[in-house]
């Protein structure tokens, strides 16, 4: 899933790099109105006039620069995730963005410069790159990237900084000039810092807000697994001295059987020593995560059921292949078990409120593949929330969050997969793609 993510990243950087090089090509000055207010200005100077203009050009450059300066960092993220080099998630924007300044203005034979401003933006984003450390995601980012390009483009309107290297646009030199020639320099450059200053800072703050907010969330997840892993020790150990006394149980069981010929003791010993072996493998089981033995669907679905509704009033509805009994999975059962209780409780909380929902356990059988779902009938998941639901910590209810990401461990450590298909009204399926098939045919366990 991680390297998929990583593809991801890099083939949507290098989209937004091209669309970058594409939008001079489409969204120019003449576009937005630009060229009207100069004629306007030239006609009848005013600051107010000159200060729209200023605004619009900071607007224009912002908006078609964002899409290149934002596509070099997830290329960057993603190449250097992808190649486990970090020092590439540097080196790739400090390459990408001075390059593609070249090739745009290769292209459109415009002004694109490659100033101190581009200089200055560059740096603050190296910058929120070792402050962010990969925590943030797309959209955080673009909100951090854009309040920085709008600031840093401010300083290109500020007429005392032309020496050194800012505002060499043609428009921006106009506005400039314009600005001395009304005696309205000193108002614009204040403006123009005063903007350039809130922008800058309040980029700067949100980073180390979010950067704060992901660690804790991260602390909280490792808090939740040290727990599981916890629970799961104690349980370990209980689960474990439970052998000492079935095996003195086993022992007894055999002497008597052996000594007392009695038909109707046999048979009693016969039926005690059968459901010792079987606690003995379902020790087996829990104790250890790669036992598995082969069972029935029947008997998994009738174990999971026993399981989850004993005691209870709730109704689990079936869709099951023809014979269920004959069909073989080859599995943990009581993990597997667990991990399907899972689903049947996220379940029951989805239909809550619906009086005509259902929770439903179905398997479909594709050769040597038996596919296990858990289905509800009520309101569906969005796109979103799917990505999110698999997620350790993550929990629409005030749980811990730990259920599903247990759930898809499990299907792991049977070679096995899981998909999810839901839409917003209509219900959720969740399916456990796994090895197995009819006792006739090809599989055996």
């Amino acid at each position: 899933m991680r390297k998929s993510l990583n593809r991801k990243s890099v083939w949507i950087g290098i989209a937004l790099i091209f669309l970058g090089i594409s939008m001079p090509h489409w969204l120019s000055s003449k576009n937005i109105g630009l060229d009207n207010l100069m004629n306007s200005m030239e006609e009848n100077p005013h600051g107010n006039t000159l200060l729209i203009m200023a605004f619009s050009i900071v607007t224009l450059n912002t908006v078609r620069a964002l899409p290149f300066y934002l596509g070099a960092i997830l290329l960057g993220n993603g190449v250097g995730e992808r190649l486990q080099r970090n020092w590439l998630k540097l080196v790739i924007p400090i390459v990408a963005i001075p390059l593609t300044y070249v090739i745009i203005n290769l292209s459109v034979k415009s002004n694109y410069h490659f100033g101190a401003p581009a200089i200055l933006i560059l740096l603050c984003i190296i910058l929120i790159q070792l402050l962010e450390k990969g925590r943030l995601g797309l959209f955080m980012k673009s909100v951090i990237i854009v309040q920085i390009l709008f600031g840093v483009q401010w300083l290109d309107e500020v007429p005392f900084l032309t020496d050194y290297g800012f505002g060499h646009g043609r428009i921006s030199t106009t506005v400039k000039l314009w600005a001395v020639k009304t005696g309205f320099d000193q108002a614009l450059s204040l403006y123009a810092i005063v903007l350039c200053t809130i922008f800058l800072i309040n980029a700067f703050i949100l980073t180390g807000y979010l950067v704060k907010w992901r660690m804790i969330q991260e602390l909280h997840i490792v808090k939740l697994q040290a727990l599981e892993a916890r629970s799961d020790k104690e349980v370990l150990n209980l689960v474990h001295d439970l052998k000492t006394p079935l095996a003195s149980i086993e022992g007894i069981i055999s002497l008597i059987g052996l000594y007392n010929k009695d038909g109707k003791t046999e048979e009693y010993c016969r039926v005690i020593s059968v459901s010792i072996r079987s606690m003995s493998e379902m020790i087996s089981e829990i104790l250890y995560k790669s036992h598995k033995s082969c069972c029935s669907l029947k008997s998994l679905v009738d174990y999971i059921l026993s399981s989850r509704l004993s005691g209870t009033n709730k109704r689990v509805y079936l869709e099951l292949p023809d014979n269920p009994e004959k069909v073989k999975i080859l599995i943990n059962k009581i993990r597997m078990t667990r991990a399907i209780v899972n689903l049947l409780n996220n379940a029951f909380d989805a239909i809550e409120g619906y009086p005509e929902g259902k929770v439903t356990i179905k398997a479909k059988i594709y050769d040597n593949q038996i596919l296990l779902g858990v289905s509800d009938s009520g309101k569906g998941m969005s796109e979103e929330e799917q990505t999110k639901i698999w997620r350790a910590g993550y929990s629409t209810k005030d749980q811990s969050g730990i259920g599903l990401s247990f759930v898809q461990q499990v299907i792991e450590e049977h070679n096995g997969t899981v998909s999810i298909e839901s839409n917003i009204g209509q219900g959720t399926t969740v399916w456990l793609h796994l090895a197995g098939g009819n006792d006739d045919e090809d599989f055996s366990c």
